[in-house]
């Protein structure tokens, strides 16, 4: 019997401390900081998503036919039903479809929802400002955050 195995032609790899750091400091230099100054207010510098949300999109995309999710950046447009958020960055994850597994034929991936073809997407990510703190909708600092490390020894929080 043989079997055919899609391959993704755009393999992770993973980052250290150091190279996170260097990413988001230079995105803080080269786009945040313009963004905060035009909005009069700190924009997002980072959304949070749960696992269990990703998961659940991820298996929505896998029963639906998708092999890829695309991430695009986007603007809590005027109207938002959160009006805090109003003029923030955010993103919103797209699922997609390839053939041949590649990133240049992936298309938007088309469901029924309600009788109406539409495209599989979700938004509501938590940005961060302004909810950074331990507690949704809490604001704090921008400097402060919860890190959690589990070694089966050692928490720290």
């Amino acid at each position: 019997m043989n079997t055919i195995t899609e391959k993704s032609v755009n393999a992770r790899s993973h980052v250290g401390k150091n190279e996170k750091n260097a990413l988001t400091s230079a995105y803080k230099q080269q786009r945040w900081a313009a963004n905060t100054e035009r909005l009069g207010r700190a924009d997002s510098l980072s959304i949070w998503y749960t696992v269990e949300e990703l998961e659940n999109f991820l298996n929505e995309v896998k029963e639906n036919g998708g092999n890829g999710v695309r991430i695009h950046f986007g603007v809590f447009p005027e109207g938002y039903r959160k009006p805090e958020l109003v003029g923030m960055q955010t993103v919103v994850m797209v699922a997609n479809r390839s053939k041949d597994g590649s990133l240049e034929n992936a298309k938007e991936l088309l469901i029924n929802k309600n009788g109406k073809t539409d495209i599989l997407a979700v938004d509501g990510p938590i940005p961060c400002p302004p909810y950074c703190g331990l507690g949704f909708g809490s604001p704090s600092s921008l400097g402060q955050s919860t890190i959690i490390m589990r070694d089966d020894s050692m928490e720290v929080i």
